[in-house]
């Protein structure tokens, strides 16, 4: 099959004949004469939806990377302002940080480096990816971290990475029971949302952070990208100290007990996500999840460390069955608060409810992709080779409506360029497509802000030198 890099300024209503061309529509003609177009005709829009069917195709990376993907955006951020002409920019900054690629038949390239936004580009448009990983900015130039080694002294070392957090939701398999390893569906992903909104705004209210990038990892999860200045250039250890600040779940199978609440009380970053955890777990998973159905409740009840409490509890649910399983898991869970909120002052119960909730919907995150600054991430907006879906962010303020089962598709967004009829003057491809709305939030409410903030303290950085420089020339 032979594939082509698109031209930027090929009109839209040739795309169709691109795909004609790349051997995804068999046709015996290969006209793009207007008279085929006719809307009085209803084979041409069949054919422009059958040239696109559903599933992760190789040949339409090469759609997707010449029409979609940001290269521009994405560059931008990467480069931390650091591409313009401002005397305090870093001319080497883009080009020290690595690029890993992961090719068709999994070739994995790491530490590649590129000059310019530009070759970037030219490169992901030629080797189409299957899935593109950021990795640190070095102190030297990743690609030539050879000729360096040879010198002896160790200086290829990591300078700058996002803070970075990664959340599976295989990793909840123990207490979802719709789905299980890396399927997902809208009864389980509540879970997601959680780890979204108590991470995020600990990040925010705790270490105050600003620039954090929430991302749909495209099949699982969730990834986060805290992006402030502050936060780029911690070293492990304070990276270390961050993700332990989260760590919450210590939990395993074989554990009756899954998280460490430590102190007669809970830290107020406890007690404010026990807000969000609590409201979700009653509302949502206790019922989704049947968390106390006749086959569930053995396990919460071993929870519970009064032996008088579950065995009076399990004495009123054994053979007390409803018609509506839903109620059952509501009434039974009044009950378990009730029975538990009545012996606090001697037993200290309510830790019991406390931990339940938190051992069911704490974030789980993956501590070791947050601590060390060399730990690679997938990029925003690759797309997942097994499902097909493009690895959008999440607004944290909209998580709530967040849809992973609706994420556009390779072959969705391929099909909504190719049936949206004649561009537009200064209309950009994917403002057509699904797709749109996410890269316009990625721009306006993460990188420009972002870049405003890159620049001011650039200014303020470049300021204080010449100030500098102007007093030990007064001494």
């Amino acid at each position: 099959m032979l594939l082509l890099a698109l031209p930027r300024d090929e009109p839209i209503s040739q795309f169709y004949s691109w795909a004609v061309f790349l051997g995804l529509e068999k046709t015996s003609s290969m006209t793009t004469d207007r008279d085929d177009m006719l809307i009085d005709d209803p084979e041409p829009q069949d054919k422009a939806l059958d040239a696109f069917p559903d599933g992760f195709n190789s040949s339409y990376l090469k759609l997707y990377y010449g029409w979609l993907f940001p290269h521009a955006d994405m560059s931008k951020w990467m480069a931390y302002g650091n591409d313009g002409k401002h005397p305090a920019c870093d001319p080497s900054f883009f080009g020290r940080r690595e690029i890993s690629f992961t090719l068709d038949n999994d070739i994995y390239v790491r530490f590649q480096s590129f000059k310019s936004a530009q070759d970037l580009e030219k490169t992901i448009k030629e080797q189409c990816p299957f899935k593109i990983d950021i990795g640190p900015v070095y102190s030297v130039d990743p690609a030539k971290r050879h000729a360096y080694s040879q010198t002896g002294d160790n200086i290829f070392t990591p300078v700058e990475k996002e803070l970075v957090f990664d959340i599976d939701i295989s990793d909840y398999d123990d207490v979802r029971y719709c789905c299980s390893g890396a399927d997902v569906c809208l009864e389980c992903w509540p879970l997601m949302t959680i780890a979204i909104k108590v991470i995020d705004i600990a990040l925010r209210d705790d270490f105050g952070f600003n620039h954090i990038l929430w991302v749909y990892s495209g099949r699982r999860g969730v990834h986060c990208w805290v992006c402030d200045a502050k936060a780029r250039r911690l070293n492990n250890e304070q990276r270390s100290a961050v993700a332990e600040y989260f760590r919450v779940y210590k939990g395993n199978s074989n554990s009756k007990s899954k998280v460490s609440l430590m102190g007669p009380a809970l830290h107020p970053f406890l007690v404010r996500s026990y807000n969000v955890l609590s409201d979700y777990f009653e509302k949502k998973l206790l019922c989704s999840q049947q968390l106390l159905s006749d086959e569930r409740y053995e396990s919460i009840l071993d929870m519970i460390y009064d032996e008088s409490v579950t065995s009076e509890l399990r004495g009123k649910w054994q053979g007390n069955k409803r018609s509506n399983a839903n109620d059952i898991n509501i009434v039974r869970w009044e009950q378990l608060k009730h029975m538990c909120g009545r012996k606090k002052s001697t037993t200290g119960l309510h830790r019991c409810i406390q931990e339940i909730v938190f051992s069911f919907t704490y974030p789980r995150i993956d501590i070791e992709v947050s601590k060390h600054m060399n730990h690679l991430l997938k990029s925003p907006f690759c797309v997942h080779p097994k499902t097909g879906r493009v690895c959008i962010p999440i607004n944290p303020d909209l998580c709530d409506e967040f849809d992973p089962t609706n994420v556009p598709t390779l072959s969705k967004l391929l099909r909504e360029i190719n049936t949206g009829g004649l561009q537009a003057e200064g209309e950009k491809v994917w403002d057509r497509t699904s797709m749109g709305k996410s890269i316009r939030y990625f721009k306006e409410s993460f990188l420009q802000p972002l870049l405003k903030s890159c620049k001011e303290e650039m200014e303020a950085s470049y300021t204080t030198k010449i100030q500098q420089s102007k007093n030990s020339l007064g001494w």
